[in-house]
């Protein structure tokens, strides 16, 4: 071996392996004041330039900006003025933000599931270029119950309609945790057995492995187990399915389930998991989330592979 070799091989064992390749974050927000007003950032918002600048901090290469429009629908806060107005305007900004770094962002339209203008609203992003390759759920925030004929019904309206404007679909599908809507095994067979078969062409992308943050919810993990399992039989319904590993590494919120958590990334394989931080916070900044991950006890080969995967959506 040549000296030159010797030395790339030396600098690989220092190198964080997220920065032997580009790192992608697969999970993240902006917020317009008005949204922002609504939520944690504030009536300052966070736009792309502060993302960009934060990325940039981390050494990430690229983000996906999940819009939070579906955050004017939410039925557990106060109503909203011109709803639909504003769901629309939030995504239209968000468009705007991430079309001043076509390079860098990437956009997701979002929407509340159960309203009756969802099939028309994500009709209308699909003709948007920032915002035409995924759509981003929440069925927390939108109170989603899968186990409710009617919402279900909805649902599979919104992933048929995903799929055939050929769009990826982000989703929360932890149900909200506030007002203790059930969740756990069963729920996740609904999503695996009535949704999944109406989205089949395109990836469908599970946030926080299946849960809500952390890893200390028994519930998220029952439901990550369903998966785990139709991953093990090789269930045609997951051949597009990827989970996003975003809010994982909370403090205080995984430490005691480490084992549990490296086993469930091992089952699913790292070929399926993707990167993410959720929004650039103060207490959440994508350096230190990344920072936070890479304390997991993964191998440095897990993290390389994670870190670097590209998902299907991101290859065209």
């Amino acid at each position: 071996m040549n000296r030159t070799l010797i030395l790339l091989a030396a600098l690989a064992t220092l190198v964080p392996p997220h920065l032997l390749g580009e790192i992608v974050d697969y999970h993240q927000h902006l917020y317009s004041p008005e949204a922002g007003a609504r939520s944690t950032p504030g009536p300052a918002g966070i736009d792309a330039e502060y993302l960009i600048s934060q990325l940039d901090a981390a050494g990430i290469s690229r983000a996906v900006v999940l819009s939070v429009a579906y955050s004017f629908s939410n039925p557990n806060k106060a109503q909203v003025p011109d709803e639909y107005g504003r769901v629309k305007a939030e995504n239209d900004w968000t468009s705007a933000q991430v079309g001043k770094y076509p390079r860098r962002l990437i956009g997701f339209c979002s929407v509340n599931p159960l309203k009756d203008y969802a099939l028309g609203e994500i009709a209308r992003c699909a003709k948007d270029p920032n915002l035409r390759k995924g759509l981003k759920l929440h069925f927390g925030n939108s109170d989603v119950d899968v186990d409710n004929p009617v919402h279900l019904a909805r649902v599979q309206g919104v992933f048929r309609a995903a799929n055939e404007h050929g769009m990826a679909i982000a989703v929360h599908m932890h149900a909200n945790i506030d007002h203790h809507r059930p969740y756990g095994e069963k729920e996740a067979k609904v999503f695996l057995e009535k949704l999944l078969p109406e989205a089949p062409d395109v990836v469908v992308q599970i946030a926080h492995l299946a849960g809500g943050g952390g890893y200390n919810d028994p519930a998220a993990d029952a439901a990550l187990q369903v998966f785990v399992d139709a991953i093990a039989r090789k269930d045609p319904r997951m051949k597009n399915v990827y989970f996003d590993v975003s809010g994982i590494a909370i403090p205080g919120m995984w430490e005691k389930n480490a084992d549990l958590v490296v086993k469930r990334i091992r089952q699913i394989g790292t070929s399926r998991l993707l990167y993410g931080s959720d929004a650039p916070t103060p207490d959440n900044l994508p350096k230190d989330t990344l920072k936070r991950w890479h304390s997991m006890p993964l191998t440095r080969e897990e993290f390389r592979a994670i870190d670097n995967n590209v998902a299907p959506y991101l290859r065209n």
